[in-house]
């Protein structure tokens, strides 16, 4: 069996984008927004809310317990701004407490605090979840 972090991540992160769907919602307002400041359009992919969700999961399984800001970070890119040059600035926020709120919801993950590290970890039912997506 290949374990998680051995995985083909573009691959394991499509297929769990589509088990997703089926447990959590895209809000009606997210068809309209950009994931971010830097971000001159909204997002071309239809389920871009659950390849985010995906990956998200992915990410904290690897680096939790993990908060807002610094997946805000990751998500983040550079802003063109013209003659000026680009800099960077962080995605959107309230996309990802949206997408913590529905895991949190369907228990795929929970909030814990370690001494001053605190954020999201996974939990024992969003584990075997990974586990069942991944693909060599």
């Amino acid at each position: 069996m290949v374990g998680i972090k051995q995985a083909n991540i573009e691959k394991t992160i499509i297929k769990l984008s589509e088990t997703l769907k089926s447990q959590i919602t895209m809000p009606e307002w997210a068809n309209f927004v950009k994931t971010g400041a830097n971000k001159e359009r909204i997002p071309q992919n239809k389920d871009w809310w659950y390849k985010r969700a995906a990956s998200m999961l992915l990410t904290i399984y690897n680096k939790g317990p993990i908060g807002t800001s610094k997946l805000k970070t990751k998500y983040g890119s550079k802003k063109n701004r013209g003659f000026k040059p680009e800099r960077f600035m962080k995605s959107s926020g309230k996309i990802i407490r949206t997408i913590f709120q529905q895991l949190e919801k369907q228990e795929l993950v929970t909030q814990k605090k370690e001494g001053v590290h605190k954020g999201r970890i996974i939990t024992s039912k969003g584990e075997s979840l990974l586990t069942k997506n991944t693909i060599k």
